[in-house]
C-alpha cells in the first residue's frame, strides 16, 4: 500500500472542496441547523417538564453523536460520489492505484470532513446551549470511535451498492441514517422497542453507544464490556464491507460495468 497514492486521493478531493462554496457549506450549515433546531426543542422540554430531568445532554448530546455518525457515512459516500458524477473510475483505476488505497482515500476524507462537523457541532452546543461535555467524561471518546468505525463501514458499504447497481442506486444511500435510528436507540432505550426489533438493534454498534449515554446521564456507569462489544461489531463490519467493495469491483472489472457506467447501468 502506497501512501502517496493515499495522499493523491486526499489531494484532489482537497481540491474540488477547496474550489467550490457549495462542497464546503454542507460540511457547517447542515449540522449548525441540527444543533440550534434540536437545543431550542430540549430547552423548551426544560422549562416545561417539572420532573426536574435536563433534556440537553439526553436529547441534544443523542442528535450530536448520531449527526457524528451520519456525517462519517456521508463523507464516505460524498468522496466516492465524486467520481460517480464525473464518471472518473476508468480515469482512477487505469492507474498503479489499488483498491485498498482507493478505499482508505475515501475513508480519509470523511475522518477530515467528519472532524470539522463535529468542531461545529461541539461548539454550538456548548456555547449556546450551555452542553457540558464533562457530563460524559472520558466515556465521550469511546462512544465517538465507535460510531466513527460504524459509519466507516456503512459508507463502505453504500459504495460497494452504487458501485454494482450505478448511479440511480445513490438514492438509497442517503435514506440509510433515517432508517436505522428507530433500531439503534438513539432517544429511548431498546427495551421500549418490539422484540424483533431489539434483535435488530443489538445487532448495530450505536445502540450500545447511546445505552452507555443514558446510563452516564441517569447517574450511572456505562458498561465498558458493552461498548467493547460494540466497538468490535464495528471492526467486524468494516472488515465485511471492505471484502465486499473489493469482491464487487473486481466484478465490476471482470464484467467491463466499469466502462459502462453511466446512468443507465442502475440494473
Amino acid at each position: 500500500m502506497s501512501w502517496r497514492r493515499i495522499a493523491a486521493v486526499i489531494l484532489r478531493q482537497f481540491y474540488l472542496m477547496k474550489g467550490s462554496l457549495s462542497r464546503m457549506l454542507p460540511l457547517f450549515a447542515w449540522v449548525a441547523i441540527d444543533m440550534v433546531l434540536w437545543g431550542f426543542i430540549t430547552r423548551y422540554l426544560n422549562s416545561i417538564s417539572a420532573s426536574g430531568i435536563n433534556f440537553v445532554p439526553t436529547f441534544l448530546g443523542a442528535v450530536l453523536l448520531w449527526d457524528f455518525f451520519t456525517r462519517v457515512m456521508q463523507g464516505v459516500t460524498m468522496t466516492f460520489f465524486e467520481d460517480v458524477w464525473t464518471r472518473n473510475f476508468l480515469n482512477i483505476f487505469s492507474t498503479p492505484l489499488s483498491v485498498s488505497e482507493y478505499v482508505t482515500g475515501l475513508v480519509a476524507c470523511s475522518v477530515a470532513s467528519s472532524a470539522i462537523g463535529l468542531a461545529v457541532m461541539l461548539a454550538l452546543a456548548t456555547l449556546v446551549f450551555g452542553l457540558s461535555f464533562l457530563t460524559y467524561g472520558v466515556m465521550l471518546i469511546p462512544f465517538l470511535a465507535v460510531l466513527l468505525l460504524f459509519g466507516i463501514a456503512l459508507g463502505i458499504t453504500a459504495c460497494a451498492m452504487v458501485l454494482r447497481l450505478g448511479p440511480a442506486a445513490e438514492w438509497f444511500v442517503w435514506p440509510i441514517p433515517a432508517v436505522l435510528a428507530p433500531f439503534a436507540g438513539v432517544f429511548y432505550p431498546l427495551s421500549t422497542l418490539p422484540r424483533w426489533m431489539r434483535g435488530v438493534g443489538r445487532l448495530l454498534p450505536p445502540s450500545y453507544v447511546f445505552d452507555g449515554m443514558r446510563t452516564i446521564v441517569s447517574g450511572g456507569h456505562a458498561s465498558v464490556a458493552r461498548l467493547l462489544w460494540g466497538g468490535s461489531l464495528a471492526v467486524l463490519y468494516i472488515l465485511v464491507a471492505s471484502a465486499l467493495f473489493k469482491r464487487v469491483h473486481r466484478q465490476s472489472m471482470q464484467s467491463g460495468l466499469l466502462a459502462r457506467y453511466s446512468a443507465e447501468s442502475a440494473n
